[in-house]
């Protein structure tokens, strides 16, 4: 009988734990003697070794995922290893895979019955989707949401980056790596507050949204 596998995509702001679920996973894992093997795409370079690696401090060995990279191809070669199959595959920073790459993991799952739990951001920090993100709400069979808690009490939306003034800023690179000092994550109407006190000292130019 064919196995039957699922393509999870768990999704939160930053700072909501999502690395320490993927750890906690892999370790519970590894408790159970289930086998795995961990995945993170080069584009984060905060770690100059291949590991993923949480803010908590605890943190395991990946492959890094390039953007030429082959994801099916990683996963073919996996599943005629008879001392690793049946595994699980998690994918830390999903956000940054390409459309074609989470294609290539959907496409692992139904071939192999191998189960893909992809973890990552929903949005950038302009609050649009990121490629990879777009796409595993797109074909995703499970998507969850990793909540956190802005100041406020609401919950976190947005992923706002911020210069060493703490001011929020909307205009860059999509991609720019950083932690705590870089980005904050807030809900969308502290966000929206912000902008608009920023715009009236003349620090951020402001247009409602229609």
């Amino acid at each position: 009988m064919k196995r039957i596998g699922k393509l999870y995509f768990r999704y939160g702001t930053m700072g909501s734990a999502k690395t320490a679920l993927l750890l906690t996973t892999a370790y519970n894992f590894e408790e159970r003697g289930m086998l795995y093997k961990c995945f993170k795409p080069v584009v984060d370079t905060r770690d100059a070794t291949n590991v993923i690696r949480s803010r908590i401090g605890i943190e395991r060995e990946c492959s890094w995922v390039y953007p030429e990279t082959n994801l099916y191809e990683e996963i073919a070669a996996l599943s005629g290893d008879k001392k690793f199959w049946p595994g699980w595959i998690l994918v830390d920073e999903a956000q940054f895979l390409s459309a074609s790459q989470v294609d290539q993991l959907a496409s692992a799952v139904d071939d192999f019955g191998v189960n893909v739990i992809c973890y990552g951001l929903r949005t950038d920090f302009r609050t649009k989707l990121f490629e990879g993100s777009k796409r595993l709400l797109e074909v995703a069979d499970t998507i969850d949401e990793v909540k956190s808690t802005c100041s406020c009490g609401r919950k976190t939306i947005v992923n706002a980056r911020v210069n060493s003034l703490g001011e929020i800023i909307t205009e860059g690179e999509v991609v720019e790596i950083g932690g705590n000092e870089r980005y904050v994550a807030v809900c969308r109407n502290c966000w929206r507050n912000k902008r608009v006190e920023q715009a009236k000292k003349g620090q951020l130019p402001f247009e409602e949204e229609a």
